[in-house]
């Protein structure tokens, strides 16, 4: 452990020195520069050897209809197991299982949410099923969002702390040294102080304390928590796997517009194909694991923004590789992006993909770690170092190769080009192709009408269309609510421009 101190808390190229520096930096660079050299040497493919270029847009095309049956397979998949684990009685499962020992601890960083935002979360949390004697529930606002974040956690805490004995509100001062502002230093300030005032003064061992990060717009349903317990209990290794659950955005949607609610969906649908893909699975947003783990590691990483994320890859190489992330397939409901005005809507869209794709700052941290870490077998790094560096980069051009370059070898050509067969026929090929990947739409339409919840009675059966109408929106929304905030986010990282943690606003009309 000792050693692996040097390199777990690394944010940047610029916390280390020599050699190590370069690497690190050269690690930085590099899915920036796939995407923008892919995207580029397809500009100048189509200019000096258009009929190559012709042919690679065929073969990608292809590719990507195959692409798209595969990953639809799994999504229908996944909802039919979503459905029945939701229909399932989890106490009925829990009955052969020791549970009196579990405690959950669920911690609920904020920052100047509504009152309105944060008592809906805790009140779902209330309804929940789990004996709240074996519950922790801590609620920790910013201090320069002092004022506001004191009132509703008094509130709030007022509230429900009859219900909750365990109920610990607590402040994050401001500019920590080795902090950036975000969601990393509240939880870890949160746990700490829950760690202190509360685990050690009873002396609950950390091993039977199942955590959980939450957003503070996350609803759970009544069994969340039964559904989360019996994963854990059945986990071939529980200290040492994460628990990740479907975010589905459904708090708002029907309020949302529609390019919100696409994108949204869109992120619920790429989860939910993960979740099918369990050895793929990292962790995302609201999650879980043991609160060992978390100790063992020093809490989350303070100093950048993808913390969520980078907490799975934190644990991999603290145990050589000896770290999973279980699939719950049993979701938890969260806020689609919606503010006061449709263009501000838009563009906090675009500001939160970007953070998201902001993630392919784990590339470089992961790369760098297995570099110094030998005790990971080296096919597992290969394994997850191309998935990862494949799956930015599919994020950041194949939206771009597939609606706006494909046609470039017909433009930049030149006559000898156009006049051949080939050159007629590339639109034509695309344009079947592309047809036949689009019926896919079809299959995010119907189950995300099966997602949706009542349609509130002041909405007519017009939206309840515009719905499903919604889907053919997507060919716009992949290119600029997908792949330009990730090519964006992978530029900055390029240029050393690093971003900073943004809050996605929270509101509910």
């Amino acid at each position: 452990m000792q050693n692996k101190k040097n390199y777990l808390k690394i944010a940047f190229s610029q916390d280390l020195k020599g050699a190590d520096r370069i690497v690190y930096r050269a690690l930085e660079i590099f899915p920036g520069a796939l995407a923008w050299g892919t995207l580029l040497g397809m500009v100048a493919a189509s200019y000096f050897y258009p009929v190559g270029a012709a042919f690679f847009i065929i073969i990608f095309d292809l590719y990507w209809l195959i692409k798209t049956v595969f990953l639809s397979f799994h999504l229908r998949a996944n909802a039919k197991r979503m459905k029945e684990n939701l229909k399932m009685d989890w106490r009925e499962r829990l009955k052969n299982l020791r549970i009196e020992h579990i405690w959950h601890l669920v911690i609920l960083p904020m920052a100047n949410e509504p009152y309105e935002i944060v008592r809906g979360t805790v009140e779902a949390i209330s309804r929940s099923r789990w004996p709240k004697d074996r519950m922790i529930l801590v609620l920790s606002y910013e201090e320069k969002w002092e004022i506001g974040g004191l009132e509703v956690g008094k509130r709030v805490r007022e509230e429900y702390q009859n219900i909750f004995p365990n109920f610990l509100t607590t402040m994050h001062p401001a500019g920590l040294e080795g902090e950036i502002s975000g969601k990393g230093g509240n939880e870890t300030w949160a746990a700490r102080a829950v760690k202190k005032q509360i685990i050690d003064p009873r002396e609950i061992p950390y091993e039977n304390i199942i955590v959980s990060s939450f957003d503070v717009d996350t609803q759970v349903g009544q069994q969340y928590f039964e559904c989360l317990a019996w994963h854990f209990l059945t986990a071939k290794n529980p200290t040492q796997s994460s628990y990740q659950p479907v975010p589905v955005y459904n708090n708002n949607i029907w309020d949302a517009p529609a390019l919100s609610r696409v994108v949204a969906t869109s992120g619920t649908f790429w989860q939910m194909m993960q979740q099918e893909r369990p050895e793929r699975l990292t962790t995302f947003s609201s999650h879980s694991m043991s609160f060992k783990t978390l100790v063992d590691l020093d809490f989350w990483q303070t100093n950048m923004v993808s913390e969520d994320s980078r907490i799975f890859w934190n644990s991999l190489l603290l145990y050589d590789g000896n770290y999973e992330s279980l699939p719950l397939s049993y979701p938890v409901f969260m806020d689609a992006n919606l503010a006061p005005t449709f263009w501000r809507t838009a563009k906090n869209v675009y500001r939160q993909q970007r953070r998201w794709a902001w993630g392919v700052e784990n590339f470089p941290y992961v790369a760098f770690g297995f570099l110094k870490n030998r005790a990971i077998p080296l096919r597992a790094k290969l394994y997850y170092l191309f998935n990862m560096i494949e799956g930015y980069w599919s994020w950041s051009t194949n939206a771009l190769l597939l609606f706006a370059l494909g046609w470039l070898p017909v433009l930049l050509g030149g006559r000898e080009f156009n006049n051949l067969v080939l050159a007629y026929n590339l639109p034509q090929i695309t344009r079947i192709i592309m047809t036949f990947a689009m019926v896919g739409l079809v299959t995010s339409a119907i189950i995300s009408m099966q997602l949706l919840p009542p349609r509130p009675p002041h909405y007519s059966r017009l939206r309840t269309a515009s719905m499903a109408l919604q889907w053919i929106l997507v060919p716009f929304t992949v290119i600029f609510f997908g792949a330009i905030p990730a090519l964006d986010a992978q530029t900055r990282l390029m240029l050393g421009k690093y971003l900073g943690f943004w809050i996605t606003p929270k509101h509910r009309k």
